[in-house]
């Protein structure tokens, strides 16, 4: 089985807060499903109050991500599953929750990690 990354960028999601309360529970029964069905790895989003810093192979750090690169946000949802077809099955319904478009990604096999 192979582990997908299910994700969205935080300005992807366009709620009003009238549905936000909603959006939580939908997406956090989702997870519950996932974790009842046994392909839960994990989940979560990234904390952008805590601004990113970059660590180079010395040890120096500094402020910021990479300045050339997109900002890394949003919400991440990784499962682990049986074909590309279960997951783009499981990131329909957590784009369904969430109320906006999910990206899909496999993660490629390293059998030594």
């Amino acid at each position: 089985m192979a582990k997908y990354l299910i994700s969205f960028p935080s300005a992807a999601m366009v709620v009003p807060d009238s549905e936000f309360e909603a959006v939580g529970r939908d997406a956090h029964a989702v997870i519950d499903e996932a974790k009842a069905a046994g392909v839960y790895v994990f989940a979560g989003g990234i904390d952008e109050s805590v601004p990113p810093v970059l660590v180079s192979a010395n040890g120096l750090v500094s402020e910021g991500g990479y300045p050339w690169a997109p900002v890394l946000d949003g919400g991440f949802t990784v499962l682990e599953l049986p074909s590309r077809e279960d997951a783009v099955a499981w990131a329909a319904r957590i784009a369904k929750a969430c109320r906006c478009e999910q990206e899909l990604r496999v993660f490629s096999f390293d059998p030594r990690a």
